[in-house]
């Protein structure tokens, strides 16, 4: 019997990655098993605190196991934007054309393109944070976009140690190296652990 977990989030680009990081032993569901769950305000000042929120949010409706994440890309050029604001970067409604977009224009000639991704995963049970986990992956932002892989910011962003973007490794490099993939592995081994 594999345990259910729910993934605090509506995209389902994210569960997918989810599912298969962790495998057939963990049945990832999402926000789509919660329709009553609309839109959950993500007014934090942190990741920490965004994926709480989320989390807690959820976990008035469930007392399984839930997990979710805040992510996001921080430049070093830019004082760490676009940060915990990555999905609304160039305002509330825009769309991640308009985000890349305003990220290209903010490094309009500025040479040094050091970046990171972010992930902070809080795990809540029975309504109480049980649990955080962080990953990371360095890299920097390139000038155009390169792939057709991945989502958000992946097609601007190559990790350290490789020379292609997020959007044209494949899934399972991708996955190996993610920020995400990082914070996943320190859950899988909690989890097993447990």
């Amino acid at each position: 019997m594999s345990e259910t977990l729910i993934l605090a989030t509506g995209n389902t680009h994210k569960a997918e990655e989810i599912q298969l990081m962790l495998g057939s032993e963990v049945e990832v569901k999402d926000l789509r098993s919660f329709p009553q769950i609309t839109e959950i305000i993500e007014d934090a000042d942190s990741f920490e605190g965004n994926a709480d929120i989320k989390a807690l949010t959820v976990s008035k409706l469930t007392d399984e196991l839930i997990v979710a994440d805040d992510s996001g890309l921080c430049v070093q050029a830019l004082n760490g934007a676009p940060g915990v604001f990555s999905a609304r970067y160039a305002g509330r409604n825009a769309t991640m054309v308009e985000n890349k977009a305003r990220l290209l224009k903010n490094l309009d000639g500025i040479s040094d393109r050091a970046a990171f991704f972010i992930c902070v995963l809080s795990v809540v049970r029975c309504k109480k944070v049980i649990k955080r986990f962080r990953g990371e992956c360095h890299g920097k932002i390139i000038y155009e976009e390169k792939g057709e892989g991945g989502f958000g910011y992946d097609p601007l962003f190559i990790p350290e140690g490789y020379e292609k973007t997020f959007s044209e490794l494949a899934a399972e490099v991708k996955n190996k190296i993610s920020h995400r993939a990082r914070a996943l592995e320190k859950f899988s081994e909690w989890m097993k652990s447990q």
